[in-house]
């Protein structure tokens, strides 16, 4: 039976989700109707857009995403201790964003007096909109709507684009996280539709290979494109959540992993999963495995079916247990898959 989407997305358990969105029946997120002979393309545009729209917004980060025909992918992280900073106008400002909010609200904002019961009634409300704005399900639901309702008024039509509300993964620790990225990030090319990762148009890999390319650039030119304090050429896109190297102290917030490692990885898992391709993958693998103990086999099992393995939880096996003592689950399904594929 399935469960509340409440008991599957905690931010006690973890930061990071994995979502899937998939179009209902023969409706078209993007690609080209064989059929009719129509092209869709531009709405990979629309939700690309949208996506990054919403991270202005929401506290929250999207780590990878990718658009494919029938169904879209974000891994996500939530960042509750940004919207906890926010004061009542900053919430309020966001809210209104996305929607009209309330006479008091827009009362709020225009600095007009409020009694002490209607700034009471206020900050209750407040409230409920920034833990909303750090929801997993309304940031999707945000984008997914949003994403229906211009379909199906440019296809003139009424009723279901999607085809349920989306699936959510719950990454729990490092090893899921850096396996679900490239599992997104490589959709395009394990599709036979894209060469390589800087080919994958509307994925996240392609998106920082081309901030690097260009911080690359300027700095031949003679400008300077070192990331931090006084930087011109920033190397990562700032719309997506910055790979900020290994666990350390002081660590600022970010993926736990050096980018330079993670494209070399993506791009050894590239060649690995195109079975059409000739010629042999080199068996030592990249450091950034070695660093986190997935053997070449699992990896590969898990760039290639990631969805397949999962349900839910997705991590160390003792992390899956714990996940799901607290949801008051006995059982997660995937949890052999976990031992296998992830070592403790």
């Amino acid at each position: 039976m399935p469960k509340p989407r409440k008991t599957l997305i905690s931010l006690e358990a973890t930061a990071y989700y994995h979502c899937i969105s998939r179009c209902v029946r023969r409706a078209f997120l993007c690609g080209e109707d064989a059929y009719t002979g129509r092209s869709f393309e531009h709405r990979r545009d629309w939700i690309e857009e949208r996506l990054l729209e919403l991270v202005q917004i929401f506290a929250i980060e999207v780590c990878g995403y990718s658009i494919m025909a029938s169904h879209s992918h974000a891994v996500l992280h939530v960042d509750q201790p940004l919207a906890q900073s926010w004061t009542t106008q900053e919430v309020i400002e966001r809210w209104h964003q996305l929607f009209a909010g309330t006479d008091l609200s827009q009362r709020f904002l225009r600095e007009e007096p409020l009694l002490e019961v209607e700034q009471k009634d206020l900050e209750d409300l407040t409230e409920i909109w920034r833990e909303r704005l750090t929801s997993v399900s309304w940031f999707m639901r945000c984008l997914n709507e949003h994403i229906a309702r211009k379909a199906n008024e440019e296809d003139q039509c009424t009723g279901h684009f999607w085809e349920g509300r989306f699936k959510s993964q719950a990454l729990l620790d490092e090893q899921a996280v850096l396996a679900c990225l490239a599992y997104v990030d490589l959709n395009p090319v394990r599709a036979e539709i894209a060469e390589t990762p800087e080919d994958s148009d509307y994925t996240s890999i392609q998106r920082r290979i081309r901030a690097l390319q260009a911080a690359s650039e300027a700095s031949v030119e003679g400008v300077e494109a070192i990331e931090g304090e006084g930087a011109t050429v920033p190397t990562q896109p700032p719309e997506l959540y910055s790979f900020v190297g290994g666990v350390r102290e002081g660590m600022p917030d970010g993926l736990p992993f050096h980018l330079a490692d993670y494209l070399d990885l993506v791009n050894w898992t590239g060649r690995a999963v195109r079975d059409d391709k000739r010629g042999s993958i080199a068996d030592d693998l990249p450091p950034i495995l070695d660093r986190i103990g997935i053997t070449r086999q699992a990896w590969l099992q898990l760039a290639k079916d990631f969805e397949t393995h999962f349900s839910h939880w997705i991590g160390q096996a003792e992390h899956v247990e714990q996940a799901c003592a607290r949801g008051g689950q006995r059982w997660a399904h995937g949890i052999r898959a976990c031992r296998r594929l992830f070592p403790s």
